[in-house]
């Protein structure tokens, strides 16, 4: 075997040994972010399940609605009385 020979089955060698490095720091990467992945599936599955426990009580929305409703026409009637009230005072 030639000195040419010899070099380039010693950069061949080299090359498979940075390819297999490479490799497995690429999969080292991936089982990485597969855990994370799986803990950030957990996470979401815990937020959706809160957030179908805030919505249990959405029934009450319209009792709600219907509530405020009614305060806000009474607001509106004590504006109109201390309006006509505060007004016959200026005059």
């Amino acid at each position: 075997m030639t000195g040419t020979d010899e070099t380039l089955w010693w950069i061949a060698i080299i090359a498979g040994f940075v390819v297999v490095l490479a490799v497995a720091a690429l999969l080292s990467l991936l089982i990485y972010l597969v855990k994370v992945i799986d803990r950030n599936v957990v996470t979401v599955g815990e937020t959706l399940t809160a957030a179908a426990g805030n919505t249990a009580n959405t029934t009450l929305i319209p009792e709600t609605a219907t509530r405020v409703d009614a305060v806000l026409a009474e607001g509106l009637q004590h504006h109109l009385f201390l309006g006509r009230v505060l007004g016959e005072v200026k005059s």
